[in-house]
């Protein structure tokens, strides 16, 4: 298993990093380490790109006949079977496939927790044993092969470090990481969803397990994120935040603002007030 990990994951993602921050570094541009993580980022958000396009327009879809699935919910109530049956029927109509946004997802979590772990190793490696490592886990090209330990700062902050171990240095500034991180993340997790309709909020009170659980994600999971990135190291912190705007960009292009729109027409009418 550790074997198809590495020849499919490890190596090729370990050579795609090296490769980008070869050339940062040739160029000149300083702190190469971190702008390669953005680089490598970048990368995988665009191979990723179609996949997760399949696994926006599925939810999209599914948003669309929540609202129809939910009246056919109230209208045979208790009847389980009619219900499906209902359902299945209304998933045809609008040419649904409810499964559509699972296999993407499926896809991209090897993608994900790989360049996890990836970053995670080359971030703990000490000074001594980057360049006899780091080689090791890219392929065998001269133009891969580092000469000498690159430097794992970005503008100065060491990128191994995390924001709870840089306290005692830099103070109450290190809240600013798990902060953005949580923000960017709570941007995304509401564009996710479509906006709620006069009739939805009326409903509010009387929202399946479901739809109260997805209102609650909303902002629990963003809170989780920007909580665990106190801990991490700040060069995951760059990773996952890279890759938040670039998924921001990407479903803006889709579906637009999505359920962020109703909250930026509040804003806008407090504004003016």
């Amino acid at each position: 298993m550790s074997g198809i990990y590495n020849a499919l994951i490890l190596h090729p993602l370990v050579s795609i990093l090296v490769g980008i921050y070869q050339i940062i570094n040739a160029i000149g541009i300083p702190y190469a380490l971190g702008f390669s993580i953005i680089g490598l980022t970048i990368v995988i958000r665009f191979v990723l790109y179609p996949l997760m396009s399949t696994q926006l327009r599925a939810s999209q879809k599914m948003q669309k006949v929540a609202p129809h699935i939910s009246k056919i919910k109230e209208l045979h109530k208790g009847d389980s079977k009619r219900i499906q049956s209902e359902t299945m029927r209304l998933y045809k109509e609008h040419g649904v496939n409810p499964f559509a946004g699972c296999l993407p997802a499926l896809v991209q979590l090897p993608v994900l927790f790989g360049l996890y772990s990836v970053l995670n190793k080359v971030f703990h490696l000490k000074s001594n044993e980057v360049v006899a490592e780091v080689n090791r886990l890219t392929y065998n090209f001269d133009f891969l092969k580092l000469k000498e330990a690159w430097d794992p700062t970005f503008f100065g902050i060491a990128l191994g470090a995390s924001p709870s171990q840089l306290f005692g240095d830099y103070g109450p500034f290190v809240f600013l990481v798990p902060l953005l991180t949580g923000f960017l993340q709570f941007i995304q997790s509401k564009m996710i969803y479509a906006p709620k309709s006069k009739e939805d909020k009326a409903k509010k009170k009387d929202q399946d397990f479901a739809s109260a659980f997805q209102s609650q994600a909303t902002y629990i999971f963003p809170v989780m994120i920007g909580f665990f990135s106190f801990s991490f190291p700040l060069g995951l912190s760059l990773y996952w935040n890279t890759f938040t705007v670039f998924g921001i960009i990407q479903q803006y292009k889709i579906q637009g603002l999505g359920g962020l729109e109703q909250d930026i027409a509040w804003i806008k009418t407090k504004a003016k007030r």
